[in-house]
């Protein structure tokens, strides 16, 4: 019976409190927001946009984000609902936990751990490209062994520039959670900057002949956008894993969770009817549609922006995985479902420091 032993909101709450050290009490909606969009906004918007645009939806890309927007919305009400309720680390692991029972929340908590945990390794090594290509326009390049992960075939073994990065965020995290927090907001008030850039010098070239036809591949194309661009909103659920480091968490996590999505959405519509707008949708299937689009205007001066702006938003991507990935195992192991060491916080800072330097030798080992 004690596989679906379950514990009650108020136990939950309860052991929380009852510990000596307990993580700390710092974050506010502002800070939950920006932890949102940073962990929302990344290689999506510079990258899906071109691809759904060019082989499903078109001009009607527009709808596709509002369609997706409107999935996330109800999943984010209910991440807001249960996080406003159950304010505890762990996310949907500890949401189970008092709901289905410890075998479900232990599977459910594993599930999460892959998703935080490759997410992480996969965000640096697309993080350690962005780098090397711009590190390469100043005519600086790495040894090939040390560029990629080990592929001897290819003449690759290690890949330094994934390793450093984080190696980098752990430090950073192992400082705190509010300074985190500041690092975290500066980054994407810095990337929001650059999609900002990019509306602004785009909207006087969009040719509004460039939308018709607006649904070429019908409404189905439209649902198959939609498919394809959710994976841009990938990354509000891991603000739900700060929850037991707001203040006020019954006001703050609903507004951080849906603001966040809010903004995203918005974001998101406007450069999809800008990009469709200046460069005609079959011309769209590229890797780079944001870049290639500048390109297109003869703007290349913004298009190094572009780039600075897609590297700033990876590293905020991978800032709140490993953040939400090291919360994760603190909870599980709280529970004495993984060792204590998972568990243990430092007295002066009040974070798991163990915790998030396993995590940080586990992700890095990966990328």
């Amino acid at each position: 019976m004690s596989l679906f032993r379950k514990k009650s909101i108020t136990d939950l709450i309860r052991e929380v409190g009852q510990k000596d050290i307990t993580l700390k009490k710092e974050l506010g909606a502002f800070d939950l927001t920006m932890l949102g969009i940073g962990a929302i906004i990344g290689t999506g918007i510079f990258v899906l946009t071109g691809v759904a645009a060019a082989e499903h939806a078109g001009p009607a890309l527009i709808i596709s984000f509002i369609l997706s927007g409107l999935a996330c919305v109800f999943a984010a009400l209910c991440y807001a609902e249960f996080a406003s309720t159950v304010p505890v680390s762990g996310s949907a692991y500890t949401y189970s936990y008092a709901i289905f029972g410890e075998i479900i929340a232990w599977m459910l908590g594993w599930v999460l751990i892959l998703e935080y945990g490759l997410a992480s390794s996969a965000v640096a090594s697309g993080w350690s490209g962005y780098f090397q290509g711009l590190l390469s326009g100043f005519g600086i390049h790495l040894p090939k062994a040390l560029s990629s992960a080990y592929d001897p075939a290819n003449g690759t073994y290690v890949d330094i520039p994934a390793i450093a990065i984080i190696f980098i965020i752990t430090l950073l995290l192992s400082q705190g959670v509010k300074k985190s927090a500041r690092l975290n907001t500066i980054m994407v008030v810095i990337k929001i900057a650059v999609v900002l850039l990019f509306i602004v010098v785009g909207v006087w070239y969009v040719e509004p002949a460039n939308w018709t036809p607006f649904m070429p591949f019908g409404f189905s194309g439209v649902v198959n956008g939609a498919a394809t661009v959710f994976f841009a909103y990938i990354g509000f659920d891991a603000v739900a894993t700060a929850a037991e480091e707001v203040k006020n968490p019954q006001k703050n996590m609903p507004i951080g969770i849906i603001a966040s999505l809010v903004v995203c959405t918005i974001l998101y519509i406007v450069v999809s009817a800008i990009l469709t707008g200046i460069v005609p949708y079959t011309e769209l299937g590229v890797k780079n549609p944001v870049a290639f689009a500048l390109n297109y205007i003869n703007q290349d001066w913004v298009a190094g922006f572009i780039s600075l702006g897609a590297i700033t938003g990876i590293t905020t991507v991978l800032l709140v995985m490993v953040y939400g990935q090291s919360r994760l195992f603190y909870a599980i192991s709280r529970d004495g479902l993984l060792p204590k060491v998972f568990s243990k916080i430092d007295k002066k800072r009040q974070t798991p420091i163990v915790n998030s330097w396993i995590t940080c030798v586990l992700v890095a080992f990966f990328a």
